[in-house]
């Protein structure tokens, strides 16, 4: 959908560049977002506004709050009541609805008088609202709440899986994260638990999310990870562990941190201060309070000497040096810099 643009700050204001550091759109915006889909979200008169990547705003309606599109359209509000725009601001479905989900599959969940159901992008009634609550479709299943309990339903609204968890998410591929009482763990299409729910929340965690194929569990308040089909491969014994990225993921061992592969074998020693996501083969970690980045073989690619540091997105990575936002290349060379 076009080259990637990338946030730029100018004078307190927001904008975007293109990859190799060129203006796109100035930093007008008191508020932006990065791009998805397409679009931006930006603050426009103390309203979130969609802006594309021509930089045109989407003004023929304003709304309370606008969503992301999916599957090129976006739930708006107004007031108190919710619809859905198209990628050219036009208001596709009506403000009507009590609350809206995004689009999935050609459904979205949508409540009228206290019920969810699901309708089609042109609006119309696909599954009649009788559940207590309700998520996007994933694979043709969608989590729903009936007397209290949670299940999944197919896209005729029939019962895939009777409803008997106390909180459940979409299917991510064959699995899905499930809750009995305070703990979690993942079931199969048709229903069986593949793993108990054994595992512990902890507030500021995604909980059942897979990366890479690879998922943290926290247990006894050490973390490990699960795969797609359930195994538990790694086990719980890290102080800390984020996203696994490129096949290897960062973990905090002794106050220090390194890198796991998915065998949980140390690839890369604890030595740094801090660490962040592998992406295109780069990581960010901190070391004698600066950040640059590393390799796989744990070799300095990009020297440590910026105050904060964001991973590799589209060949870029936005870092703060002397306060000041750059992007960098892989390479390490400066492609954009602050000006004030």
């Amino acid at each position: 959908m076009g080259e990637p643009l990338f946030k730029i700050r100018e004078n307190g204001k927001f904008g975007f560049i293109t990859a190799e550091g060129q203006v796109a759109i100035e930093s007008q915006y008191l508020g932006a977002e990065d791009f998805y889909h397409g679009f931006s979200r930006v603050r426009f008169n103390d309203k979130l506004v969609h802006l594309d990547a021509m930089g045109r705003l989407l003004l023929k309606h304003l709304f309370n709050f606008v969503g992301f599109f999916e599957e090129g359209l976006a739930r708006v509000q107004l007031v108190n009541r919710w619809g859905y725009m198209d990628t050219r601001g036009n208001l596709s479905i009506d403000v009507q609805f009590e609350a809206a989900g995004d689009f999935s599959g050609g459904l979205a969940p949508v409540r009228q008088h206290g019920y969810y159901g699901f309708i089609h992008t042109d609006g119309s009634w696909a599954i009649r609202p009788e559940f207590e609550s309700a998520q996007e479709f994933a694979g043709g299943l969608a989590p729903v709440c009936l007397a209290g309990k949670w299940g999944y339903i197919d896209e005729e609204g029939e019962l895939a899986i009777a409803p008997k968890f106390d909180a459940c998410r979409a299917f991510q591929n064959e699995v899905a994260f499930v809750q009995e009482g305070p703990m979690w763990g993942l079931i199969n299409r048709p229903g069986e638990l593949l793993v108990e729910p054994q595992f512990e929340f902890l507030e500021g965690y995604a909980f059942g999310e897979f990366s890479d194929g690879m998922a943290i569990v926290i247990q006894d308040g050490l973390f490990g990870f699960i795969n797609e089909v359930g195994e538990l491969v790694v086990e719980p014994a890290f102080a800390f562990a984020g996203d696994f990225g490129d096949g290897l993921s960062p973990v905090q061992l002794h106050n220090r941190f390194g890198y796991i592969n998915k065998s949980g074998e140390l690839s890369i020693p604890p030595r740094y201060e801090d660490a962040g996501l592998f992406t295109d083969g780069l990581a960010p970690v901190k070391t004698n309070g600066y950040w640059g980045f590393i390799d796989r073989e744990g070799e300095w690619r990009i020297p440590p000497k910026y105050e904060a540091c964001l991973p590799f997105q589209n060949g870029l990575a936005l870092v703060v040096r002397s306060g000041k936002w750059l992007y960098l290349s892989m390479e390490g060379q400066v492609v954009w810099e602050e000006s004030a």
